[in-house]
């Protein structure tokens, strides 16, 4: 391990500029190896750092602007935005600085910026103790929160952000008890029944992870599929089913599964977490729109913006800019148009979408009555334990926003409907 901190450093580093310049996701950056060469202990310390940084990177750039005439090089901007937050958390100035500086140095681009990044971190390290956290709490990017004030006013999304500003605690879905699970592992339960945990650390370090007790699940996420009620012996299709956490509760609940999905490398991890928990479904490497067949219940995940992720997934405000939304939109209509084609008479559509965006969600399901008039939308669906009313919507859906459960830790935006088939 690099004791001088200085290989997390620039791992995470080239992270921030993969996601800032390059449009990459977290997620497939990781896994595609871009941590690997580094020691456990420095892979994670890279990945909390790079995601620290995303989180607060709004807040950074206001505490460098009046120390920088212009706004330097994106390569030069992201070393001093990940000294910043690093110094905003009380790591040693050090360490710090010196490691940015070296960052900044290595590129014969901006060799001649040592000087610069020097100077202001250090007047970022001279700070008044505590100042850090009495700066604002960082806002969203304009092209996403322009959109989010529009349908949900700006009250709410300030209070959204002030949820998202925070590293969020990890949520898991328990197979068996959950008030069991939570004696286990230190947790608590949460009134749908999602255990949550704080300082969880290394999820695969967690008693009940190898006996497969339990699986990572936010607990907006676990909520639609308890929409369903009672699905043991029905016949389910996943229709969209990676990363597999929806695949699990309807096995876990004794429906008979078929999960489906286009890419193979994300299938491959919904079959992991089936070994290890040992439930049971068929798992099926496919594009949704060449599915075939007639289910007692569809479960539609569409491809979406994942606009209510960001708690857990900072990175999406600056690895995307909103053009995919009209495409996205369309796909979604088009999905749910021929996920009713598989769903048997008198059969129920699940359809949801990690969203915050109304046409993702709320306006996809009016659409969808307009252009089948027989549907009918399952409004005692709704009728769930620990599900606020305020939630429901006016089409008869069910909105879940980060702001919710603030004081527990908040939760990611989802929005889902169940729609009954008729004869």
């Amino acid at each position: 391990m690099d004791t001088s901190g200085l290989a997390p450093r620039r791992a995470a580093h080239h992270l921030l500029q993969q996601v800032t310049t390059e449009g990459r996701l977290l997620s497939e950056l990781i896994g595609g190896g871009a941590l690997d060469h580094l020691a456990p202990a420095d892979r994670a310390r890279a990945q909390r750092l790079a995601t620290d940084t995303l989180r607060m990177i709004d807040r950074a750039d206001r505490a460098l602007k009046p120390h920088l005439r212009t706004p330097p090089p994106p390569h030069v901007m992201n070393a001093l935005r990940l000294g910043t937050v690093e110094l905003g958390q009380g790591e040693a100035a050090h360490g710090v600085v010196n490691a940015c500086v070296e960052i900044v140095g290595r590129n014969p681009h901006t060799a001649r910026m040592k000087g610069l990044t020097n100077a202001v971190l250090r007047k970022m390290a001279d700070r008044s103790p505590g100042g850090w956290d009495k700066l604002p709490v960082p806002l969203l990017p304009g092209w996403l929160r322009q959109p989010l004030v529009a349908a949900w006013g700006r009250a709410a999304v300030q209070d959204m952000e002030a949820v998202q500003a925070k590293a969020p605690p990890l949520d898991l879905t328990a197979k068996g008890d959950p008030a069991e699970a939570a004696r286990a592992t230190g947790g608590t339960v949460l009134p749908t029944g999602t255990l949550r945990v704080a300082d969880a650390g290394q999820v695969s370090q967690m008693p009940g992870f190898e006996a497969g007790d339990w699986w990572v699940q936010d607990a907006a996420a676990a909520i639609p599929v308890k929409l369903l009620g009672e699905v043991s012996g029905l016949t389910a299709l996943d229709l969209c089913a990676a990363p597999g956490g929806k695949t699990l509760q309807l096995a876990a609940g004794g429906a008979v599964v078929t999960a489906v999905d286009a890419s193979e490398t994300r299938l491959a991890r919904v079959g992991q977490n089936l070994a290890r928990t040992g439930l049971k479904a068929e798992v099926l490497t496919q594009d949704a729109f060449d599915v075939t067949g007639q289910w007692d219940v569809v479960l539609l995940d569409a491809p979406c913006s994942a606009t209510g992720t960001l708690r857990r997934h900072p990175d999406l405000p600056y690895a995307k800019d909103g053009s995919e939304f009209g495409a996205l939109i369309d796909q979604q209509a088009a999905l749910i148009d021929h996920a009713l084609t598989l769903v048997k008479p008198w059969g129920r559509l699940l359809f949801c979408t990690c969203s915050l965006l109304p046409d993702e969600g709320e306006v996809q399901i009016e659409e969808a009555l307009e252009r089948h008039p027989d549907l009918k939308i399952d409004r005692a669906a709704l009728d769930l334990p620990g599900l606020d009313p305020a939630w429901i919507t006016e089409e008869g859906g069910l909105r879940l926003r980060p702001d919710y459960w603030a004081d527990r830790g908040g939760m990611d935006g989802f929005y889902a409907a169940v729609l009954t088939k008729p004869a």
